[in-house]
């Protein structure tokens, strides 16, 4: 593979990939957990999945210029490790697939009012696909050109709702619920940022892999930002009763939110543009890693004959859910047990290349 991703780009990419649809709901999502603290909850899940993140930077620095699929089958054989592409495969799909889901219903609610969430959920994820086709250097282009356009605008309206914030709703910082509840929330908020797997694939064509651990610590510590941030803006103007009662609270601060002077009056309008944005390279992150994960399980040369298919089969698993209810359990059930593969399978692979002693050949920058 190629090594043409920069330093900068990986940190695009990992932003990118981790803030997207799932940031409209964290914020109820964590207060559910732990009530006032949940800006705590959202802590510890980014924390949890900066973890996971460098965990697999680790693994790419020992094996430069490898994917996970190729030093996988070094360390564990060529079968397991092909089952693991599988699996994995199967569950980026659906984890694409719900959240092109979730993405065409608040987009009928927020502005589509007449369009049914059939259409919306296809034209992202024709829109994926298509752009599924380009290279991975192109991949990194789209992430890179995007990484502006999706994080100053969010910054901006968190900090200008804070002005209607009674920071009293912050109060007790550790929370109103059990240590298992907010345990259970952490593990939530740290699946919305599984994107961060990406890293298993985009690491291989990286230019300068010793800045490898660098760019994931700055991309993933930016994201967790947005989710930490965002929480409290929105519990401080809310409040944790309040919150409970809203399915997305992050669109609702924006309703409330306004510039200086009244120039505009709700910033919803340009916080949805935003979201969007952010939908789009988060699905097209997951969705990469897909064809991806399947192409070398099956020991394909190109994944470009493969995106189209894999669309469709993403499109039937996202008109499954036959409710909003149902969706939002679904997510939340395979986001915390696919912590377990994205966690676990490379904390493996990581154990028992270090028992057996097993690396990469060590390339020069």
């Amino acid at each position: 593979m190629e090594r043409s991703i920069t330093v900068l780009e990986v940190v695009a990419i990992l932003f990118g990939s981790t803030v997207g649809v799932g940031v409209l709901a964290a914020p109820r999502l964590a207060v559910d957990a732990g009530g006032t603290g949940a800006p705590l909850v959202s802590l510890i899940g980014v924390l949890i999945a900066m973890a996971g993140a460098a965990l697999v930077t680790i693994l790419g620095m020992r094996f430069p210029g490898e994917s996970i699929a190729i030093y996988g089958q070094r360390i564990i054989g060529k079968w397991p490790a092909g089952l693991m592409s599988v699996i994995v495969a199967g569950y980026f799909a659906v984890l694409t697939a719900l959240s092109a889901r979730e993405f065409g219903k608040v987009a009928v609610v927020a502005a589509l009012q007449k369009t049914p969430t059939e259409v919306t959920t296809l034209v992202m994820i024709v829109l994926v696909a298509i752009s599924a086709r380009n290279s991975i250097k192109t991949f990194s282009y789209i992430h890179l050109f995007y990484f502006p356009l999706a994080m100053a605008p969010v910054a901006i309206i968190t900090i200008l709702s804070l002005k209607n914030a009674d920071y009293l709703y912050l109060q007790p910082i550790f929370g109103t619920k059990s240590i298992g509840s907010m345990l259970y929330g952490s593990a939530t908020i740290a699946a919305l940022l599984q994107g961060g797997f990406i890293l298993t694939i985009i690491l291989a064509a990286v230019r300068r892999p010793t800045k490898a651990m660098k760019a994931t610590l700055i991309g993933m510590g930016l994201a967790g930002s947005v989710y930490v941030f965002t929480m409290m803006a929105a519990l401080a103007v809310f409040g944790p009763e309040e919150m409970k009662l809203l399915y997305w609270p992050t669109l609702e601060l924006a309703k409330t939110t306004m510039l200086p002077g009244e120039v505009l009056e709700r910033l919803d309008a340009i916080f949805i543009s935003v979201w969007v944005i952010a939908v789009f390279t988060s699905i097209y992150s997951t969705f990469y890693i897909t064809i991806e994960a399947v192409r070398q399980a099956v020991g394909l040369h190109d994944s470009r004959m493969l995106s189209f298919p894999c669309a469709a089969a993403i499109f039937l698993i996202a008109m499954l859910p036959p409710n909003i209810v149902q969706l939002y359990r679904l997510i939340m059930m395979a986001g915390q047990y696919g912590l377990i593969l994205t966690f676990g399978y490379p904390l493996v692979l990581w154990m028992v290349a270090v028992v057996r002693g097993i690396r990469g050949v060590e390339l020069t920058e």
